[in-house]
């Protein structure tokens, strides 16, 4: 019986570890909601004791299937990443074909929020991706020699994704899959048009090069060849934009929806959802950063996923703050607040009802900053930080490919 060609079958490995290691990677992208996806995992399965560690268990998962994907590709310690592999794709194929049948409403979270699959999608890529570990790997004892310098290159890329991993859980993600993504205009705003219930509309961004114009979604900006000149609003289709465009709904303390105040002018929401879970330094800052807002000209939000009553409540944790964000204290629920802003005291800046920038805890703007914001031109910005952080993250993806295929 002729054995197939090593070269191929090397092959089939090396594309397994790419799947892993693009997969991987949009996960430690969104530490957030890779937990959210693990404890709807442990939800489904009637393991709600276990949603303490979802994040943790999401942020681990992703790193395993990161550097085994690495370890795929630059064809190391070949006989065990093999076997491990091949279980895993079996457990993987076992898991997604019971979701199938059962239907949750959930998300399979394979490529985290970047790509959504259906549970047979899903099903239909581990049985492919099962086929080629087949192909790529029987039998386990001809799997032939890695040479030498790869187990540097994967050393290079194992660093770097854990270093990736480490930025992503103090930060917000580089490239937003969200609905809430830079860019996104709110309901709210959407209606307020005249007669834009009822059609679909879509931010276009004209940039000049070499006297000539053109324009172009935010998704597929320019190079830095190309001058942004200004924004166009445009028809797309006659579709229902309430299916398109994202809904911050909150209340004040009296139960009345306040969503037009995200609407209107420059507005800046931090955004706590879980509010027991933040430090009373936290809230410190965050009462500096209100307040700093509104002297800056900004209309300042403090959306929590908590009743003002059980806000009151938590005078231990939030300390003699509560009295400072009292003013600015609207309730909204979690969904929301987890898909606004990933880091829990986060803050977004909202012009006109457009998101503009999002800010993690860790780094919430300066009052002397947030002077500076009003100056600036809001699109520009956004437009700015989107391309930034879309050509650092496709930076990190290429680095990782190329060091192990190259080197």
């Amino acid at each position: 019986m002729k054995t197939q060609s090593p070269r191929t079958k090397r092959l089939a490995a090396v594309l397994i570890g790419i799947t892993f290691l693009v997969a991987g990677l949009l996960k430690l992208l969104d530490p957030v909601g890779a937990g959210l996806v693990m404890d709807s995992y442990f939800k489904f399965f009637h393991l709600p004791f276990l949603h303490g560690i979802a994040k943790a268990a999401g942020v681990a998962f992703a790193l395993v299937e990161t550097l085994l994907g690495a370890a795929l590709v630059a064809g190391v310690w070949r006989r065990p990443v093999a076997r491990i592999t091949f279980a895993l794709l079996a457990l993987f194929t076992l898991l997604t074909l019971v979701l199938a049948i059962a239907r949750p409403q959930m998300d399979c979270g394979c490529f985290g929020e970047a790509v959504h699959l259906t549970h047979f999608q899903t099903l239909l890529k581990n049985v492919i991706l099962l086929a080629l570990a087949l192909f790529a790997f029987l039998p386990f004892g001809e799997l032939g020699t890695p040479r030498r310098r790869k187990y540097v290159s994967f050393g290079l890329v194992a660093a770097a994704a854990v270093f990736f991993a480490a930025w992503s859980l103090r930060s917000v993600p580089l490239v937003d899959f969200t609905d809430f993504r830079p860019g996104s205009e709110l309901l709210a705003a959407v209606e307020g048009g005249e007669d834009r219930t009822q059609a679909d509309y879509e931010s276009m961004f004209i940039y000049r090069k070499n006297g000539q114009e053109g324009a172009f979604p935010l998704d597929r900006l320019p190079d830095s060849t190309w001058t942004y000149v200004r924004t166009e609003t445009i028809l797309r289709n006659r579709l229902d934009v309430k299916e398109r465009v994202p809904m911050l709904s909150f209340t004040d303390t009296s139960g009345r929806y306040c969503d037009d105040l995200a609407a209107h002018g420059q507005v800046l929401a931090v955004s706590v959802y879980d509010v027991p879970g933040l430090p009373g330094e936290a809230w410190t800052e965050i009462a500096a950063t209100l307040d700093a807002a509104a002297s800056a000209g900004f209309t300042p939000l403090l959306l929590a996923s908590s009743s003002k009553a059980a806000f009151d409540s938590l005078a231990t944790v939030v300390g003699d703050t509560r009295e400072s964000v009292d003013p600015y204290f609207y309730t909204a629920d979690f969904k929301t607040l987890v898909t606004l802003n990933r880091s829990n005291g986060g803050a977004t800046w909202l012009s006109d009802g457009l998101l503009i920038r999002k800010y993690p805890r860790s780094a919430l703007p300066a009052p002397d900053t947030l002077l500076e914001l009003t100056g600036q031109d809001p699109t520009e910005v956004m437009l700015h930080e989107s391309t930034r952080g879309r050509l650092r993250f496709q930076g990190i993806l290429f680095y990782a490919i190329g060091v192990l295929l190259l080197i």
